[in-house]
């Protein structure tokens, strides 16, 4: 079994442990490596065991088998690491073939969902005018996103691109996920702390159905305080899954096309109520 998992691992580029140069094991080995060592007979039985092709520029090809490997390694790791961003993404993408297929639904029966299905439109720093929403006016979804990046330090290029969907249209739907999780911590008030990850997860769990955000929401609390508990079991979780059975689905927005609207207009329209006055 471990074999397996460090077999999948290795095919997928993912490290399951944080392994130096030097280390032994193939943990940091790249997905060239283990073909060059497995020689000219190893690299022919490995392109046999994929038996399928890329349906999109980086897709990795994985059995059920594989998928259910690399979902329980993920899983350890993130619960183990909450910030390893690479072990939260496999386990979204190896875990969510029921979730995304729903979203993906939603996206198709609106207007501006199924209209961003079609344009695929990416949130990253080559597409973002940065200047131009700096310039706009506060409390602008556009300035307060700025904001957010800026006061958090964090980047819209840290999102992995998906890998290990086996659906074309599924892997954007997950991208794009990943993409507006920052617009989430936007319109919610919430910064990258500890706690306020663990509410957008309860937010997100409640309207993506991911298992991902679920196992985020329900075990993410493990690492804060007593009086932080309190204050996430009485304020902050209450008002996330009220917020998150009340909005429209948060896919359906096309945020870039948003930059103007006020924060408040944008949440009153989608349905998120204004947050607890409460220390995060």
């Amino acid at each position: 079994m471990l074999l397996l998992l460090r077999r999948a691992a290795a095919r997928a580029g993912v490290p399951l442990l944080r392994a130096g140069p030097g280390s032994p094991g193939s943990a940091g080995l790249s997905r060239s490596e283990p073909r060059a060592r497995r020689g000219r007979g190893g690299e022919e039985e490995e392109e046999e065991d994929e038996g399928c092709y890329q349906l999109y520029p980086g897709h990795i090809p994985t059995s059920p088998l594989q998928k259910a490997l690399l979902a329980a390694g993920s899983a350890v790791m993130a619960l183990y690491d909450p910030y390893r961003h690479d072990m939260v993404a496999v386990l979204g993408e190896t875990t969510g073939c029921l979730a995304l297929p729903n979203l993906r639904d939603k996206m198709k029966h609106h207007p501006e969902g199924y209209r961003i299905l079609q344009e695929r439109p990416r949130i990253c720093l080559s597409t973002l005018d940065m200047s131009r929403l700096r310039e706009l006016p506060d409390g602008s979804l556009g300035r307060e996103y700025v904001r957010f990046l800026e006061d958090n330090k964090v980047s819209p290029d840290t999102r992995m691109p998906a890998k290990f969907v086996d659906d074309e249209e599924l892997a954007y739907v997950i991208q794009r996920y990943r993409e507006v999780h920052d617009m989430m911590h936007t319109l919610l008030g919430m910064p990258t702390n500890m706690l306020g990850e663990v509410v957008v997860k309860w937010f997100e769990a409640v309207q993506t159905g991911l298992p991902m955000c679920v196992l985020g929401a329900a075990f993410g609390p493990v690492r804060l305080s007593a009086r932080k508990l309190q204050v996430l079991a009485t304020e902050l979780v209450p008002w996330a899954i009220r917020s998150g059975r009340n909005a429209s689905c948060i896919l359906n927005v096309y945020y870039e096309q948003r930059w103007e609207q006020p924060v408040e207009s944008l949440r009153e329209e989608i349905g998120i109520f204004p947050p607890p006055a409460v220390c995060v």
